[in-house]
């Protein structure tokens, strides 16, 4: 559910990052919430609330990149690693260095074309991670009802009182939040920098990713996790207790295909990768958006830093602190989405009159 809300969300955030989107004279794109909060409402007439909204996003969001798209990431990668490569348990470290190395060639460095290697191979692990899903499911289709009615249970339930329902809710929410980033500004980032002719496009396009990495792939990770029982096993109860989400996930498909941890291994690592990355970004723009382009060095090097923090630290602790910067993200960021919803709305009823008429075909055949 809170995937499927998370769509128009994403939709109003890209559609927005491409209508005041800016870019510089060297070439850099400046986009995302901190441009729509501050010239968006500048052309309210409300310029300095506006820049002080756009301030606040990016303290937030860098905190939030060191954390969320960082530290953790780092912190689920190793554990999954480790369950293939008990190695790691003891050199933690080691594996911190690694990413380390990997991030900072690229992000400092300039080396982009491991970047666009690790870009290319996520499509690929997503379809392997996919089918194997898909077969452990079909292979326990019988068990499905009961999986969506464990699900159902335990998010309706009010065994638990009001609080228990809340606190269901609440997790789910955080959760999609997570994996999909809609609702709190941080891909719209990216999004700013994509080439198109219409913004609602891109919004178009962006109200996709909640949907696959969301709606699609948490629901059957879900579900394997479920049908096969890991969840409420007694000898993985420290995994649920320590967050360990990739880990107890790579139990789970381990349990019915034996080799399968390895390749999930690979898939995590690679996903990580890829997202941190993409959030080094993040904080970058956010830093140069307060500071100027010649002060994004440091964080870049804090960021590189905290790879490391994120491979010797507990993941539960490294999950609180990013819980609370991406709600605090949403904040400033849904002002925004509910102040020029209007004008998005305005956008998309003309971008489909000009669909249905046939206009955008002959824009195309034109081009």
């Amino acid at each position: 559910i809170a995937g499927l809300l998370g769509m128009t969300t994403k939709f109003t955030e890209a559609t927005l990052a491409q209508t005041y989107r800016e870019v510089r004279p060297d070439g850099h794109v400046m986009g995302g919430a901190m441009e729509y909060l501050s010239r968006g409402f500048a052309e309210k007439g409300m310029p300095r609330f506006g820049y002080t909204m756009a301030v606040l996003f990016c303290v937030l969001a860098i905190g939030g990149s060191l954390g969320a798209g960082n530290a953790f990431q780092v912190s689920q990668s190793l554990s999954a690693v480790q369950q293939s490569i008990p190695w790691f348990n003891e050199y933690d470290w080691v594996f911190g260095g690694i990413m380390a190395f990997l991030v900072a060639i690229v992000i400092i460095g300039g080396i982009k074309r491991i970047a666009h290697v690790a870009e290319a191979l996520v499509p690929t692990m997503v379809i392997i991670y996919l089918l194997a899903a898909s077969w452990i499911i079909l292979s326990n289709v019988g068990q499905l009802p009961a999986a969506f009615s464990a699900i159902l249970t335990g998010a309706f339930s009010l065994e638990a009182g009001i609080g228990g329902l809340i606190g269901v809710i609440v997790q789910g929410f955080k959760r999609a939040a997570f994996s999909s980033e809609a609702g709190i500004g941080s891909a719209a980032i990216a999004h700013a920098t994509a080439q198109s002719h219409y913004p609602v496009r891109q919004g178009i396009v962006a109200l996709l990713e909640p949907f696959i990495d969301t709606v699609v792939i948490c629901t059957m990770t879900a579900l394997v996790i479920i049908v096969t029982g890991v969840y409420n096993a007694p000898e993985h109860a420290a995994l649920v207790e320590g967050s360990q989400g990739a880990a107890l996930t790579s139990v789970a498909f381990g349990s019915v295909i034996s080799w399968f941890p390895i390749v999930l291994s690979v898939c995590v690592v690679l996903f990580a990768y890829s997202t941190m990355i993409s959030w080094s970004y993040y904080g970058e723009r956010c830093w140069s958006f307060m500071f100027g382009e010649r002060g994004s060095l440091f964080y870049k090097v804090t960021f590189i830093a905290f790879i490391i923090v994120g491979s010797v630290t507990h993941a539960g602790n490294i999950l609180d602190f990013s819980d609370l910067l991406i709600l605090a993200m949403a904040f400033p960021n849904f002002i925004a989405l509910y102040a020029f919803s209007g004008k998005v709305k305005t956008m998309l009823d003309e971008y489909l009159a000009k669909l249905k008429s046939g206009e955008l075909d002959a824009e195309v055949h034109r081009a």
